[in-house]
């Protein structure tokens, strides 16, 4: 990356991580203070935590084909401003349907996908595989901070505290993007970072991008469910007092985080990615279920909850990672979209079953869920095509007549090493290689035809 792109990488992510801090500050406490609100329920502190996953899947798509037509920023600063008001809405909210309604509309200012356009904007194809894990590391610092804070912030001021930083942070986000967020010069209508509709039935009709998103689903529902019981279990089984949750998260994610970087150089660099992901969703298994017997141990409670983020970790990690491996040639942009649909629909699950569960068989009954949830899904993953070593790549080309499209097609993929080619009339193809075994040269002689 250049200096302007690395500005602009920074600049995204820290935008991007400042509000996911909100989010994320809530899970810790929200079960362990929400109970102070007017009308407060197990089922409706779920449907709470979870609201915001709802309006999220509901309003991302939009927001994304609304930045294509009024410009990246203006959505960007509306969905903060929306955020910012949610968080205000619930932070002076004394009743449950009101903190709902803040959740909800917290959620609805759905930004992620314009980010993640403007993004491809301000960057180039070879540079945007190391941006978009720049803006993941980001979201998984903001997450381990979160669960840090969250207890800290909650323990001196309230939920109502938790949702003023929110709104403060959202206030910092939007003046970080006034001044620090460059403006594209130009925008870069990049297929392979864009929802296509040509590509949208492909996807969904796609069998194995269709595990990887149920696979996001389960994840994070288990997650919004485990926060609505491991809370309670710390409290009210381990005998650890609500100020001190802080120090648990802080060591159980720094060191789950050291414990998964092993695996994740062996899924990648000896071509194990299958076994080490059907592991890790065999570790939440184990994990949820040793809570059950664990939960009135200080000692072994922690421990449970060390290997359930190791493996949520490692999933987290690895899912977006195998759903750019097995997606269509430039259809990058329309997978990402139907898989963050479906992460934020595990949300707000999780938060609705984990508060039903709760209600009526306690926190054990939520680990069950999360067990069986998982087991599930191991399932649905043993049956997952092991993923090639793919790589994808973009040639720019003149625009291009539609003779020129189908011959440029069959010409690529016939180079050895070329898997999937998709040719657009603004003269770009975007192939799925097969690193070791692509014909240089001959894909250059191809490129060379056809840029004169």
């Amino acid at each position: 990356m250049n200096q302007q792109e690395r500005h602009s990488v920074f600049s995204l992510a820290f935008l991007y991580a400042t509000r996911m801090l909100g989010l994320f500050m809530v899970l810790p406490v929200f079960i362990l203070y929400g109970d102070g609100y007017e009308g407060a329920t197990p089922e409706l502190l779920g449907f709470a935590m979870g609201a915001y996953g709802l309006s999220q899947a509901l309003f991302q798509i939009p927001f994304g084909a609304m930045s294509d037509r009024v410009g990246r920023k203006p959505m960007i600063f509306l969905g903060l401003a929306i955020f910012a008001l949610g968080s205000i809405l619930a932070a002076t909210s004394e009743h449950i349907y009101g903190v709902i309604a803040g959740r909800f509309l917290q959620g609805a200012g759905a930004i992620a996908s314009v980010i993640m356009a403007l993004l491809s904007d301000l960057t180039s194809d070879g540079s945007r595989t190391k941006a978009m894990a720049i803006i993941g590391m980001s979201i998984g610092l903001s997450f381990s901070l979160a669960l840090v804070l969250g207890p800290i912030v909650a323990e001196g001021f309230g939920l109502s505290g938790i949702f003023w930083v929110t709104a403060m942070l959202a206030l910092i986000a939007g003046v970080w993007l006034l001044i620090k967020v460059p403006s594209p010069t130009h925008l870069n209508r990049n297929r392979d970072a864009a929802l296509f509709r040509d590509q949208l039935s492909a996807v969904l009709k796609d069998s194995q991008l269709m595990r990887l998103d149920i696979g996001i689903f389960a994840l994070h529902m288990a997650l919004t469910a485990i926060f609505i019981a491991v809370p309670l279990s710390l409290v009210n089984d381990a005998g650890l007092a609500k100020e001190s949750h802080w120090w648990v998260y802080f060591l159980v994610l720094v060191l789950s985080f050291f414990a998964m970087v092993p695996f994740i150089l062996i899924a990648e660099k000896r071509q194990k990615m299958k076994p080490v992901f059907c592991a890790a969703i065999a570790l939440l298994v184990f994990s949820a279920l040793a809570m059950i017997g664990l939960r009135h141990s200080a000692l072994g409670f922690c421990l449970a909850l060390f290997l359930f983020f190791m493996g949520f970790n490692l999933l987290e990690a690895s899912l977006p990672s195998l759903v750019s491996k097995l997606c269509p040639a430039g259809g990058k942009g329309t997978a990402m979209g139907v898989y963050s649909t479906y992460q934020f629909l595990g949300a707000f699950c999780g938060g609705v079953a984990g508060g039903a569960v709760l209600a009526n068989f306690g926190p054990a009954g939520v680990y069950i869920l999360v067990s069986v949830l998982s087991g599930l899904w191991l399932i649905i993953a043993l049956s997952m095509q092991a993923p090639q070593h793919q790589s994808t790549m973009s040639l720019n080309f003149s625009n291009l007549m539609d003779d020129q499209i189908t011959l440029l097609s069959r010409e690529l993929i016939s180079v050895r090493g070329v898997e999937d080619v998709v040719v657009v009339p603004q003269g770009a193809a975007y192939l799925k290689i097969l690193p070791h075994e692509l014909d240089e040269r001959a894909l250059e002689e191809v490129r060379l035809r056809f840029a004169t």
